[in-house]
């Protein structure tokens, strides 16, 4: 049955208490008994995310939730884990993950478990699915080197296929402005018609009824980049109905930063509902003094009564495609038409002249990274260009006798992909600044990879491997930026609320157990833009649903991760 308000809560409550009495075997008010108790960790430092400062104690798991927390010296289990020395904190929410396709190639999240990672958010502006046939033959056709077959067709499906088809981690995700829009427009440059605005509303409406966490949008690319704010205010009241989240890549991090952040501020309002930046960042050195007044207008609106806030990754570099060096009019109609752009002879010096020219009409991420020095290429489909791997767009560009414009241009051509392609545009003061945020958690905007197989492909950035151990390590630990409850607190009880989602990212009896056990003292990342491919260590203990997935740092092939869905969606086991 499905959890609809607060009377029905309290209805359900008791009759949950009816059947304790009568002899249910689930008894969530009794203390603990040895014979209900199936793991104790013992002796940790518990830092049971709230931001307070650790204190001895032990944690006792009985099933897939948390029993109790504090001393349990009277208690025992058949599986005692003893954690002197290490601190015992909620397992880590990734809130901007991309393991969309590997976790299908690989269900046992690595790279992010290894960090402590419990909690997989996908969704940021694409999201698998809704898809039509169409969607699902040009997924197909597209396809890198992770091949799978598409046997779902909404975003709810998907999940649930990752779920039975066993997972580490657990998955949510929102869904997908550009989904949406590519679900009834196509990649057209235009508004849609008032039906074709309705369809998309109903689209979205079917993806919330089945637990979806709101909108997510990426405004900087084709063709959300075509979506007007009206459209996007439109999609999110019907996410506001079932209590989601707006949550987007702002329409530019750059010449025109504050512009977008008030649009977004906008669409909180105008929809009612909660808004969150990904990867909040002011992106070229002449826009990074632009920080500081993003902090202060967020702050404004939130003292104005909205919730606004934001999460980031903890490198001064972004990676995306080539896409992001060129204007979104060349790439309407999807990759087939904008590669028969490129290739058309007649409009390349009108394409590349735009490439190299600084403006506001659209984010370029080319110009914004200062030179072709810069961009690191590290992504290809076609195995003739995969030498190129870990290149510089300059170096290419010198091997090739063209500008980096046209480089760019031809290798787009040469691939049949966007190109992976790593951009530097952040500075490191902003980066600590942001750290220090209170409303500021943490997505690694990346897969969760392993050292192995198909991944090996590309050179990812590093922190699809090391985004939550550098932020545990390197930046609280090491440079003392916040102290280390305080790094807990944003990577768990600040983003669980913020998703809207219940049960998860605080060590509280009742709640899942979803736990991460570390050591404070040795927790470091290892992965570096010339060698991606490198664990983070530090992390010895990680349990989902109860279950051990991770044992002295090594990886116990459990895969009891679960769809998580919005409170609406949440039923009660009776």
């Amino acid at each position: 049955m499905i959890i609809r308000n607060n009377q029905t809560i309290c209805f359900y409550a008791l009759i949950l208490i009816l059947l304790t009495v009568t002899g249910c075997s689930s008894r969530p008010n009794e203390v603990p008994t040895h014979e209900s108790i199936d793991i104790i960790i013992r002796n940790g430092d518990i830092y049971d995310g709230s931001g307070n400062p650790p204190y001895k104690g032990d944690v006792a798991i009985s099933g897939d939730k948390i029993t109790a927390v504090g001393n349990l010296s009277h208690l025992s289990a058949s599986i005692e884990i003893d954690a002197t020395g290490l601190a015992v904190a909620p397992g880590f929410i990734n809130m901007l993950s991309w393991a969309t396709s590997s976790l299908i190639e690989d269900g046992n999240s690595q790279s992010d478990i290894r960090q402590g990672v419990t909690l997989e958010v996908m969704g940021e502006g694409w999201s698998m699915g809704p898809y039509n046939e169409e969607m699902k033959e040009q997924e197909l056709a597209e396809q890198g080197d992770i091949k799978y077959d598409i046997s779902w067709t909404t975003l709810m499906e998907y999940l649930e296929f990752l779920e039975k088809k066993g997972v580490s981690t657990n998955v949510a995700s929102f869904v997908g402005a550009s989904t949406i829009r590519i679900y009834v427009l196509g990649y057209e440059d235009r508004a849609p018609t008032t039906d074709e605005m309705e369809l998309m509303r109903e689209l979205v409406r079917v993806e919330m009824e089945a637990g979806a966490l709101g909108i997510g949008s990426s405004l900087i690319y084709a063709p959300a980049f075509y979506a007007k704010t009206e459209e996007l205010i439109e999609l999110c009241k019907v996410a506001s109905e079932y209590g989601g989240t707006y949550i987007s890549h702002i329409r530019s991090e750059g010449n025109q930063l504050l512009e977008a952040l008030e649009e977004l501020i906008t669409i909180s309002k105008e929809a009612n509902i909660p808004a969150e930046i990904y990867h909040l960042k002011a992106a070229g050195k002449e826009n990074w003094h632009k920080m500081d007044e993003v902090i202060a207008r967020v702050n404004e609106a939130r003292a104005a009564g909205l919730s606004i806030r934001a999460d980031m990754y903890t490198y001064t570099a972004g990676a995306t495609g080539l896409d992001a060096a060129m204007p979104p009019w060349v790439q309407e109609g999807g990759l087939e038409s904008w590669i028969g752009r490129l290739k058309d002879l007649s409009i390349r010096e009108q394409l590349m002249m735009e490439m190299e020219t600084p403006t506001d009409e659209w984010e370029n991420l080319y110009l914004a990274a200062g030179s072709a020095d810069n961009v690191l290429l590290v992504g290809f489909r076609q195995d003739s260009l995969r030498h190129l791997t870990g290149k510089s767009l300059a170096e290419v560009a010198s091997v090739y006798g063209k500008s980096p414009a046209e480089t760019a241009i031809e290798l787009v051509i040469k691939d049949n992909s966007r190109v992976g392609t790593v951009y530097f545009l952040m500075s490191e003061k902003n980066i600590k600044k942001k750290i220090a945020i209170p409303w500021v958690s943490f997505g690694s905007d990346a897969g969760s990879l392993a050292p192995e197989g198909n991944f090996l492909s590309e050179n990812p950035h590093p922190r699809a491997y090391g985004n939550f151990a550098r932020l545990l390590g390197k930046y609280s630990r090491d440079e003392q930026v916040i102290p280390l409850e305080e790094a807990i607190r944003k990577i768990t009880t600040l983003p669980a609320p913020n998703l809207g989602i219940v049960k998860r990212g605080a060590l509280k009896e009742g709640y899942f157990a979803d736990i991460a056990i570390f050591n404070p003292a040795t927790i470091q990342d290892h992965a570096t833009f010339a060698k991606p491919h490198q664990y983070s260590t530090g992390v010895e203990h990680v349990f989902v649903n109860g279950v051990q997935v991770l044992k002295a740092g090594e990886h116990t092939g459990a895969q009891p991760g679960r769809v998580v869905r919005l409170p609406h969606k949440e039923k009660i086991e009776m």
